[in-house]
């Protein structure tokens, strides 16, 4: 119903940033909330920040003044822009979108912050 492929990940050192994109494609039903998650080794996926087809935005805490969640209507691809990076910031970054489908997921893409 809705492809999410994310991009944008790579190996940074600590104080580094990085844009990590989420594009969909094949789009059957309207998106209204695009969510970013993480997970790191041995850890749950948790949530990370999410923004809302009015724009409306949301930020975990430990990405509230670092990250920032965004998006292009005219691509159909949203953004996490991520600066002041920390080591434990390194996960798998996914994007998702929920759905009466049961919602979609990205294959991920993996963020390594080296100290």
């Amino acid at each position: 119903q809705v492809q999410l492929v994310e991009s944008g990940g790579g190996l940074v050192q600590a104080g580094g940033s990085l844009r990590l994109s989420c594009a969909a494609s094949r789009i059957m039903f309207r998106i209204n909330v695009i969510n970013w998650y993480r997970q790191a080794p041995g850890k749950q996926r948790e949530f990370v920040a999410a923004i809302t087809s009015d724009g409306s935005t949301n930020y975990a805490d430990s990405a509230k003044g670092r990250f920032t969640i965004s998006r292009d209507n005219a691509k159909n691809t949203w953004y996490l822009e991520m600066s002041s990076l920390k080591p434990e910031d390194t996960a798998v970054y996914y994007c998702n979108t929920p759905g009466p489908w049961g919602g979609s997921w990205g294959q991920g893409t993996q963020v390594t912050v080296s100290s």
